[in-house]
């Protein structure tokens, strides 16, 4: 692992059921149970997963023209059962409009490989979702 490649982030109880998350760049993130506004692990799990595409998504397609309009949801079903809490399927779904023009038309030709290529190679996290790698706890 080199500093390169290597991403991190700690977190820091603020109080009961709510946290901070800090990044390497000094970016702030509150986050919670889900007893306040603030945005639950779950639901961070899927603006993680539907904005690596989103972004993945803009860069592939707005150079060609820009978005009029420009919005991705993710959404998937909380389980719990013999396998414990997880979630069930995930869908991402991109809901974009170009301009009217050549710019415009090769965009909106472009977002289906563009959502496509996120999907099966580009995104880091959703592809490590699909891949499953493994997660290892520690106590300090």
């Amino acid at each position: 692992m080199t500093a390169d490649n290597l991403r991190s982030i700690s977190l820091t109880r603020t109080e009961k059921g709510a946290y901070e998350a800090v990044n390497a760049r000094g970016g702030r993130l509150p986050f919670g149970d889900g007893s306040s506004t603030d945005f639950t692990p779950v639901e961070l799990l899927l603006v993680a997963m539907a904005g690596c595409s989103a972004i993945d998504v803009d860069y592939l397609t707005s150079r060609l023209a820009e978005p009029t309009g420009f919005e991705v949801t993710g959404e998937s079903e909380k389980l719990s059962d013999e396998q414990g809490n997880h979630l069930g399927e995930v869908r991402i779904s991109f809901d974009i409009t170009f301009p009217e023009g050549e710019g415009g038309d090769a965009a909106r030709t472009r977002l289906p490989d563009a959502v496509a290529r996120s999907r099966d190679r580009l995104c880091t996290v959703s592809r490590t979702v699909q891949l499953s790698a493994p997660v290892t706890y520690t106590v300090r």
